[in-house]
């Protein structure tokens, strides 16, 4: 009898993807203990040891690493056919993962999930939140099958999209910020010695995603726009903002807006989702978001 499950590959995949068991615990809605009781049976079952443990955090073996590599593709393999089975009984998916850009709050959208859910159609929804390219990464690698999207997609296509709305971006530091003592325009000689803030992209294989930064310029790298924001708030350094989201900072004082040499185009969202047959709930999902999310969707 094989002693690799599927279910075993998947808690191995989270733990791998979170770092530590009591992560992986919280995902998969267990106890730390089950998780670790769970990995210590298969590694001894296997004779082989799937992780390095340093505290809290784990990371995987060379032999563990080549048991997600091939496993990863089985788990996938299996949701396929089971999504295929499930379309062939009840034209709805087993599962249908929707990933927004992290601009996006997830509570944005619950009343289009409490739509989803009112329909009892048996589909599981997962929903993620990526930045920047790391969205577009998702369709692409099959991690999602919807996605809300910041930018231009990937060169290359395999994938169909609508626009669902732009930002407008403004340059902004804080009033005691030095960039704020400059007269006139700012140019790129302006910003030398200064710290920019940006956004890091969560793309993982693709090229990840700058924008509006000078070669070789120092940065403060954060993980999302809120962050940013509160970054130059308390004057750690520039960066462009989206008006919509410090509309009322600007209005405030508590950020100023200064002349830029290269004003950064408006920012287009996508909705977007590979060709080919579809199952009922991305069918739904499409009719439901094709509309105008940006700026509807953003914190006010």
């Amino acid at each position: 009898m094989l002693k690799l499950s599927l279910e075993a590959i998947e808690v191995v995949e989270v733990i791998a993807r979170y770092g530590s068991f009591a992560a992986a615990a919280t995902h998969l809605n267990k106890v730390p203990s089950t998780i670790s009781y769970s990995v210590g049976k298969l590694e001894q079952q296997l004779g082989i040891l799937l992780f390095e443990r340093h505290g809290p955090r784990v990371s995987l073996t060379p032999a563990g690493q080549e048991m997600l590599r091939d496993g990863r593709w089985l788990l996938g393999a299996a949701g396929d056919l089971e999504s295929r089975m499930r379309k062939i009984a009840t034209g709805f998916e087993s599962e249908l993962r929707l990933v927004h850009d992290s601009l996006i709050p997830t509570q944005a959208l619950v009343d289009d999930i409490r739509a989803f859910e009112a329909l009892q159609c048996g589909t599981r929804l997962r929903i993620g939140s990526e930045t920047l390219t790391g969205s577009w990464e998702a369709l692409r690698e099959g991690r999602a099958h919807l996605v809300i999207a910041a930018g231009e997609g990937p060169a290359g296509g395999g994938y169909r999209a609508v626009a669902v709305g732009s930002l407008a971006f403004v340059f902004c530091v804080a009033p005691l910020h030095p960039l704020a003592r400059v007269r006139g325009q700012i140019t790129k000689a302006d910003l030398l010695g200064h710290s920019a803030i940006v956004v890091g992209d969560s793309v993982r294989t693709l090229s990840d995603r700058t924008v509006g930064l000078v070669a070789g310029q120092q940065r403060i790298t954060v993980p999302s726009m809120q962050a940013k924001i509160a970054c130059q708030l308390a004057g750690l350094g520039y960066g462009f903002l989206p008006r919509a989201l410090v509309r009322l900072e600007l209005e405030r004082g508590t950020l100023l807006e200064l002349p830029y040499e290269e004003a950064r185009p408006d920012e287009t969202f996508w909705l977007a989702w590979k060709p080919g047959p579809m199952g009922q709930a991305l069918k739904w999902w499409l009719d439901r978001l094709e509309r105008p999310l940006i700026p509807a969707l953003l914190p006010r």
